[in-house]
């Protein structure tokens, strides 16, 4: 009984230092958004440079993404987490020395650094949580709660980023600089809790369903390869989505908002509502998670987002609705603006992508037992969709003269329609022979 109670415990400060690192995750990720506005206006450079600091972290996660895996299975989810987190501090830190240079590659040079970190976190916490949940639903439910937790680490960094910058036209990076000491301080407050708690290991020699003499590793599972796959496509969708909304929206030639002036500031809101949704939807999945099978919560949300996605592609923009958002600013964090409802229906996909990590994990890992590790670096690697498919996106809306922004969602409509043939038909639990 008490070594029952004994691990039980153990096992909950592991999974409250796993949240902490999944809000790590998001808290560093989504301040390159902000200072891509802030690095264009800074550095007087054009919109797709702005961007490079995004693009830097999840190239880093296609150079990182094996090789963490390979790390995991090494050293152990401890020891990972540990290096991850001193990389972390490092390319924070380099970042924070941009400002004083006033360099525009340093920072590159940090964003890059600091994707590492991002990429070795997640190949950490990922299979941590499925395995301190058991796998299946419980697993499934633990990854949508870590999940949250990374949700909500990304709003607080719109709600500081827009407390501490007024104006993103005057901004500089030193403007940012409370954000980056903040960050530094938390690495070093979760080196300490991860150095002095029992992080509980996998045990390699207790793989299930698998044979030394006849499987090579994660790859040799379709289940494991489409999911993977799967990874790629959902994170691209997930990105592409709010990137392309935005554009759409503050395009002052279009001027979809019929607005005289402000449409960049409704663009931001509407955008920041979409990771907003993201949040309350983890935290639905996670209410839900242990009683939902991830096979049914994704076939679930990628038929409804597919049917949303179709809506804002063929419905009118001169239908206008009043939409609540998440505005972050002087008067309050939130209120009501008046959108086409093509734009609703696109930030209501926010809760529709907010499970979908989780459930395609979840589900390409069953069965991997002592490969679980490796499989997670593979994932990691394949985050890189994130900068894949927006730019796709974005390439469609300049081949069409600079105005196909609902056009460029017919791929997302691939990719959501990819995501519903694995949860029915590409996750079933099967070796490539």
């Amino acid at each position: 009984m008490n070594m029952d109670k004994k691990k039980t415990k153990g096992n909950l400060v592991a999974i409250i230092a796993m949240f902490f690192l999944f809000a790590m995750i998001s808290f560093v990720t989504n301040l390159a958004s902000p200072m891509g506005d802030i690095l264009k206006n800074q550095f007087s450079i054009p919109n797709w440079q702005g961007t490079l600091g995004v693009f830097a972290n999840f190239i880093a996660y296609a150079v990182m993404g094996i090789p963490s895996g390979a790390l995991l299975a090494k050293l152990g989810y401890k020891k990972t987490a540990l290096l991850a987190i001193a990389v972390g501090f490092i390319g924070v830190g380099i970042q924070t020395l941009s400002g004083v240079a006033e360099s525009f590659a340093v920072y590159l040079l940090g964003a890059f650094v600091a994707g590492f970190s991002m990429c070795m976190l997640n190949t950490v916490v990922n299979p941590m949580l499925n395995t301190l949940g058991g796998g299946g639903k419980k697993g499934n439910q633990l990854i949508q709660l870590g999940g949250s937790c990374n949700s909500l680490a990304g709003t607080a960094v719109i709600v500081m980023t827009g407390i501490l910058i007024p104006s993103i036209a005057k901004a500089q990076i030193s403007d940012v600089f409370p954000l980056m000491y903040a960050a530094l301080g938390i690495f070093a407050f979760a080196f300490l809790v991860i150095l002095m708690s029992k992080i509980p290991e996998t045990n390699s020699e207790n793989a299930t369903q698998v044979k030394d003499d006849s499987k090579i590793g994660p790859m040799s599972f379709r289940h494991f390869v489409l999911g993977a796959i799967g990874i790629f496509v959902y994170v691209g969708v997930e990105v592409g989505i709010p990137n392309v909304l935005q554009k759409w929206l503050q395009n002052e030639s279009l001027n979809v908002l019929q607005v005289q002036q402000g449409a960049e500031a409704i663009a931001a809101s509407v955008a920041a509502t979409y990771w907003f949704l993201m949040l309350v939807g983890r935290l639905v999945g996670a209410a839900i998670g242990a009683k939902v099978s991830a096979k049914a919560m994704l076939t679930t949300v990628s038929a409804v987002g597919i049917a949303l996605v179709l809506g804002a592609i063929f419905m009118s923009t001169e239908t206008f609705v009043s939409m609540p958002v998440f505005k972050n600013s002087p008067d309050g964090l939130f209120g009501f603006v008046s959108v086409p409802i093509n734009a609703m229906l696109l930030v209501l996909v926010g809760l529709c992508t907010s499970v979908m990590w989780g459930g395609i994990f979840n589900l390409a890992v069953e069965g991997l037992g002592k490969y679980t590790e490796r499989a997670s670096g593979i994932f990691m690697a394949l985050v890189c969709g994130g900068g894949v498919l927006p730019l796709l996106q974005n390439l469609i809306v300049d081949m069409q003269g600079g105005i196909g922004y609902q056009a460029s969602y017919w791929v997302v409509i691939a990719g959501l329609a990819y995501l519903l043939f694995y949860a029915l038909v590409g996750s079933k639990v099967k070796a490539v022979k």
